[in-house]
């Protein structure tokens, strides 16, 4: 928060009376309040623009944009960060240069390996980053009580004190089963939000008609899990905007502004954001700047499709008098860029330092010290054996309940198949794309494995695992066979967290994430090597999936209709309770 004496001196340089640090001429601004292109020369002091007319004010240095067009940085308004499975220092390389420059950040899955404490851990280093970290408060540690087990749990009075931080602006997503099932504490951290004038974000998957409206009265302020744009405009008609989601997994923008640019429809009340997206996603893509791009592409005028990634969301969660715009009092925060049609920031400056040019990081965030404790938390009591996974029945074959996977999507559909029964274990069939799939608690809790079906890997042999598995990340395993999916799972421990993958009882590939089991130390180049190379091992053993680790990092996913699995079992997601695998 700034104090008086920093404000004086921004009212004193924006009069002439004292010396600019920076000014940035010879641009064409796009002003997002206005939504005209003008000539401009920005005036900084102190890390905030003061002025959009400073050619004939004095300052310490001048810096020559060369007609460029300058706009704000840009805001992604949903991301867990350990979805970019780097730490946040590391992830500077990656987002900063396309001009990524605030991430609203729900950290519920450090939260959920190790609570209070670990989230602490995670923003520790927030404050040296070249970019900016808000805190969207994780609402839902554990994600689903009574039907997985975490590592970590904050309740009303953990999150009740975390809203008041500065750097936190809002209440994290809160699934449908918390707010249709009448749930006091759920409904408390809402109210809790709210009194502090902060708004509460929604995760309103599948929801439509009087539950929709039903979830709104509950106090949620937006959505990102609109996958089309029925449902998009479905939300915006009752006063629900919605954060136009594209990560490595969830493919929403392209239907949604397809509908948007056809209809055209008023964009005021969207944003973008990228949810979940992986390390090589992100460097061969850009992060909102490839949304952006890509809205400009399918018809959004340029300077909306601006206006999405930054004004539109400042304004949403209440910071625009900090950010989204290039104007007097706000971060200064600029691309510069040669056109509109495809933009590609040449320039990046964060808090008026040049940060990244020309599609490099210029800058090198201080390493952040992780204690010891973080680095292991990886606890397996059950799960290193084949028989481990074993599924009993009697019978030549029974019907199970399968995870259907629905392409470039998170959401699942309710199948069923008849599976063989050998020696009296239920067995996958690639013959049908059936794996089987498990979650291993791996908190050191209980030693709980949970056992289901899921299709839609195309994995001919062996199996993949990740403790990355929202959002309770115990280890999840698919595979076609018990033998393989304990290589993978004994792997995972002994790295203390991280992705493997296996074929004939032998470890083939893995990629280590010691932090909480999430996330990796190791330079961004580095983990998106290793990533490539594990994925390429699943294609070769047969998978059509083109992020499989992200992909199975969502599957036990207890709030996705219709189907999750946790360590404790087969979930029904829409009535938020376990069911069994087998169907008698």
């Amino acid at each position: 928060m700034i104090t008086i004496s920093g404000r004086k001196r921004l009212i004193e340089a924006a009069l002439g009376r004292q010396p600019l640090d920076l000014i940035i001429k010879n641009v064409q601004l796009v002003n997002v309040y206005t939504g005209r292109i003008e000539p401009a020369a920005l005036g900084i002091k102190d890390g905030r623009v003061v002025t959009l007319d400073a050619a004939d004010y004095d300052a310490a240095e001048h810096f020559d944009g060369g007609g460029r067009f300058a706009m704000p940085g840009f805001i992604d308004t949903h991301i867990h960060v350990d979805s970019t499975l780097v730490i946040p220092e590391n992830l500077a390389g990656l987002i900063v240069p396309g001009g990524t420059t605030a991430l609203l950040a729900d950290p519920m899955e450090i939260a959920n390996v190790a609570g209070f404490e670990g989230m602490k851990v995670l923003l520790g280093s927030m404050a040296n980053l070249p970019y900016h970290i808000l805190i969207e408060v994780s609402s839902r540690v554990p994600t689903a009580p009574g039907l997985e087990t975490a590592g970590g749990e904050l309740g009303l009075a953990e999150v009740s004190e975390i809203l008041t931080w500065e750097e936190c602006i809002s209440l994290g997503e809160l699934d449908p089963s918390k707010v249709l099932g009448l749930r006091d504490e759920y409904l408390a951290k809402v109210e809790a939000a709210h009194r502090l004038n902060k708004i509460a974000n929604g995760h309103a998957a599948g929801l439509a008609g009087r539950e929709l409206a039903a979830y709104i009265c509950g106090g949620m302020a937006d959505d990102h899990e609109a996958v089309d744009y029925e449902e998009a405009f479905a939300r915006l008609r009752l006063g629900l905007p919605v954060l136009v989601r594209d990560g490595s997994t969830e493919r929403n923008l392209e239907p949604i502004l397809r509908g948007v640019v056809r209809e055209g429809l008023d964009t005021r009340h969207l944003m973008f954001c990228t949810d979940d997206k992986h390390p090589d996603d992100i460097r061969d893509e850009g992060h909102i700047d490839y949304l952006v791009n890509r809205a400009i592409e399918l018809g959004v005028p340029p300077v909306q499709a601006i206006q999405m990634a930054s004004v539109n969301a400042a304004v949403h969660f209440r910071i625009d008098h900090l950010l989204g715009s290039l104007a007097p009092g706000r971060w200064a925060d600029v691309l510069l860029a040669g056109s509109l049609d495809r933009i590609q920031p040449s320039h990046v400056f964060f808090k008026g330092e040049l940060v990244a040019q020309d599609g490099r990081l210029v800058v090198s965030p201080p390493p952040a010290d992780y204690p010891e404790w973080i680095h292991n938390t990886v606890t397996v009591r059950r799960g290193g054996r084949g028989e481990d996974f074993a599924l009993r029945a009697e019978g030549p074959s029974v019907t199970a309940r399968v995870i259907e996977l629905y392409p470039d999507q998170i959401i699942n559909r309710a199948g069923q198949a008849t599976l063989p029964v050998v020696d009296g274990c239920v067995m996958p069939d690639v013959a049908q794309d059936v794996l089987k799939l498990a979650v291993v608690e791996r908190h050191g809790r209980n030693g709980n494995i949970g056992v289901a079906f899921v299709r839609g890997f195309g994995m001919k042999q062996g199996a993949l695992a990740s403790s990355v598995a929202h959002d309770h990340h115990n280890i999840i395993v698919a595979g076609t066979n018990d033998d393989d999916m304990a290589a993978c799972a004994r792997a995972i421990e002994a790295m203390q967290g991280g992705l493997a993958i296996a074929a004939g009882g032998q470890v083939l590939g893995q990629l280590a994430l010691p932090i909480g089991g999430l996330l990796s130390t190791a330079p961004a180049e580095e983990v998106i090597a290793g990533l490539e190379a594990i994925t390429a091992i699943a294609h070769d053993l047969g998978c059509t999936l083109p992020a499989p680790f992200m992909t199975i990092s969502f599957i036990g996913l207890p709030t996705v209709p219709e189907l999750g699995l946790t360590d404790m079992g087969l979930v029904d997601v829409r009535q938020h309770a376990l069911i069994g695998t087998l169907i008698t």
